[in-house]
């Protein structure tokens, strides 16, 4: 295809670019501080299994959105549904078999078909750090984070008596889409208190695909934080925040409607502390409430049809954790518990002036989770460390207005079918009563040191449960077709995940090379599927529906640089993953194919330069039944140039062209096949061509 007969020309086309302009730089004063690619920050093999990147460091441009930013690190992917809203898959799991937090707080999205997961209301330049846990590495983060976590994060403002103010600011434009964003991140006060004002702003119109097709993208983006902060030492913060997310006129491609408005309010209130009490070293506390109004509909946005549909929801999550860290010895153990409510509700209204009740979506659903973990690290020797957790978590499940008749009835099997209640005892035979669960995680971890540069080996086992979100559980929409029907499993079981992974980081000062191989056993795996009268399914109709099966994921990452002299390097990654419904002996849908970059670096005083290849292969293992894979993708292989001059200590500006081929090509992983309400589901092409640049200044 195009994309391979480029890639070759590219990457010569990249080598001399590159060496051209490094072979042209002027000398200049060196700046105090130039960051490398990728941060791992790691104290005396500490959080080795932590990967904790800067903002700027993810990818290259202006992304959309921080899931778009997190799909260049090996291993993370996303789902495009439309300009904004991606959704972010680890190992091939995604949705809640991630542990996403935003500052410690949880946030569950309104939108049942996720327009708006978690990483949709994370400005990524208004935190931080961003910190990257693949697998089952910890139980701190709440139950289930099978497929790993990502924890967005913001630190206590460094303030003293010869600096009282302290704050960056960012400004991004990019072609194509018309892209225009700005941040900025500003802190005042002195050793012991401070106030942080932050806000990002961005919007963005319809992008160009690489055959020129203009697809429905554009969407505009605000946020704005407050935090009061009580600092009396380095080592101890007492924090009250909050954070208001404001999204409108949210367009996407792959569904069948648009969201003209969502809006997110976080408030937290943290306390942190790494000062010594006697036997207890550390102290992290914290309550928040997240709280989602959301609105999608099928006519403000787009030419309305005969049938307007409108569908207000609310997901307002409540929810804390105590930790605890204290030193025994040498072992250091970690004792905590944890909480967490989400309240969902969702209607969808239809008819000319949308007046008529169609579907009760989310019948007053309610989640509760309380848990208990603990975990302990034991140093075996100077060159051995061992780490192993357990938590357990009590789950309670209930909707609330199952038995909520509709002004529309359909019939299924010969019955009348018009409330939430109807639709489970169609399809599963079961109500909505309240369900309850017992679930169990843990893992342990081994380490062994390789000497130098803090390198190791390691192996770790884990087991994870995850309980079912409430559209999983208990989604209620109604149809008169029956392919248009999307209905929860109230019976559905928890899914338990076996896990093994194996890997090393190796290397030396001038060179490095991590690899993992990992093992996914999944029993009771919460599929998606079509209704075919598989068993517990009492209905043959092609109606959208959850079960359970056994299923297996495995895969692999691996990734490299190499310095091949003082100013250029070389860096590969290659991820994989594989995953089969053994049940069905059919593959699972929407797992990525084998994907990699290929780059090249050039630092300098003053400039930096480089180019990156972007590959996939053809993912030819697809679930066309479940209608969630639409088709076998091909692959694809796009190039990007990019550069950053270091104006001065304090400013940067980066600058660059992503795709300079203007390659039409889709990630395999394209949540556009799983719109029970678009008639004729594609995936959504990536952006063609885009020039781009982005300032940054500190003070």
């Amino acid at each position: 295809m195009r994309a391979y007969a480029d890639l070759g020309f590219g990457l010569t086309l990249a080598v001399i670019s590159v060496a051209a302009i490094a072979e042209t730089e002027t000398e200049a004063p060196e700046p105090e501080e130039t960051m490398p690619t990728v941060v791992v920050e790691d104290e005396a093999m500490g959080e080795s299994h932590e990967e904790v990147y800067l903002p700027e460091q993810l990818g290259t441009g202006v992304p959309a959105d921080s899931a778009e930013a997190l799909r260049n690190i090996p291993g993370v992917s996303a789902q495009r549904m439309g300009g904004h809203g991606l959704e972010p898959i680890i190992r091939g799991q995604s949705q809640n078999r991630l542990n996403i937090l935003l500052d410690g707080a949880y946030i569950y999205g309104g939108c049942p078909n996720r327009m708006d997961p978690p990483t949709a209301y994370a400005a990524m330049d208004t935190y931080d750090h961003i910190t990257v846990v693949k697998g089952v590495q910890t139980v701190k983060y709440g139950g289930g984070g099978s497929g790993g976590t990502v924890l967005f994060e913001r630190r206590p403002p460094l303030l003293g008596p010869d600096k009282s103010v302290t704050g960056r600011v960012g400004l991004g434009v990019k072609t194509n889409s018309d892209t225009g964003e700005g941040s900025f991140d500003i802190a005042g006060g002195n050793e012991r208190f401070y106030v942080r004002g932050i806000g990002a702003i961005a919007d963005a119109d319809n992008y160009e695909d690489g055959d020129g097709n203009e697809t429905r993208t554009a969407y505009t983006a605000r946020s704005a934080g407050i935090t009061a902060g009580y600092t009396p030492n380095r080592q101890t913060e007492l924090a009250l925040d909050a954070d208001f997310i404001r999204e409108e006129d949210v367009l996407f491609a792959g569904a069948g409607m648009d969201s003209p408005q969502s809006d997110s309010d976080i408030y937290r209130l943290r306390f942190k502390s790494d000062t010594d009490y006697g036997a207890v070293s550390g102290i992290d506390a914290q309550i928040y409430q997240a709280n989602v109004d959301h609105v999608m509909d099928n006519f403000s946005l787009r030419p309305a049809p005969m049938m307007k549909m409108e569908v207000p929801t609310e997901s307002d999550t409540s929810g804390g954790r105590v930790g605890v860290d204290f030193d025994t010895g040498s072992w250091r153990w970690t004792l905590g518990v944890d909480a967490m409510r989400n309240e969902r509700q969702a209607t969808r209204f239809t008819g000319m002036t949308l007046d008529a009740v169609q579907s009760v979506l989310w019948p007053d659903v309610e989640i509760d989770q309380q848990g208990v973990f603990g975990e302990v690290e034991i140093p075996l020797a100077t060159i051995h460390r061992a780490k192993a957790g357990i938590r357990y978590d009590r789950v309670e499940a209930s909707a609330d207005a199952a038995n909520q008749s509709t002004d529309f009835t359909s019939d299924i099997g010969g019955s009348p079918v018009n409330t939430p209640n109807d639709l489970y005892q169609a399809y599963y035979g079961v109500d909505g009563d309240e369900q309850d669960e017992d679930n169990w995680g843990g893992f342990v971890r081994y380490e062994h040191s390789l000497g130098r540069y803090d390198r190791y080996v390691y192996g770790v086992v884990s087991r994870a449960m995850r309980t079912a979100d409430a559209t999983e559980r208990y989604l209620g929409g109604n149809s008169a077709s029956a392919i248009q029907r999307w209905i929860g499993n109230p019976g559905i079981e928890p899914e338990q995940h076996t896990q093994a992974e194996v890997g090393v980081d190796w290397g030396s000062s001038d060179w490095r090379v991590t690899a993992s191989v990992y093992y996914d056993d999944v029993s009771d795996y919460i599929l998606r599927d079509t209704a075919r009268g598989q068993a517990g399914i009492l209905q043959s109709d092609g109606a959208s529906i959850y079960r359970n099966v056994e299923a297996e994921l495995y895969g692999g990452e691996l990734g490299g640089s190499v310095d091949l002299t003082d100013a250029w390097t070389v860096s590969a990654t290659v991820a994989y993953v594989h995953g089969t419904n053994t049940d069905d002996d059919r593959p699972l849908p929407q797992i990525p194919p084998l994907e990699g970059t290929l780059g090249l670096d050039w630092q300098g005083r003053v400039f930096e330069w480089g180019g990156l290849v972007r590959m996939a292969d053809r993912q030819d293992r697809v679930d066309l039944a479940s209608r969630q894979d639409v088709r076998e993708t091909p692959g694809w292989a796009v190039l990007d140039l990019y550069g950053v001059w270091h104006v001065d200590p304090a400013a940067d500006v980066r600058f660059g062209v992503n795709n300079v081929f203007d390659v039409a090509y889709a990630y395999h992983v394209n949540r556009a096949n799983v719109d029970p309400f678009n008639p004729e589901p594609i995936q959504v092409n990536e952006p063609g061509r885009v020039f781009w640049v982005k300032l940054a200044g500190r003070f």
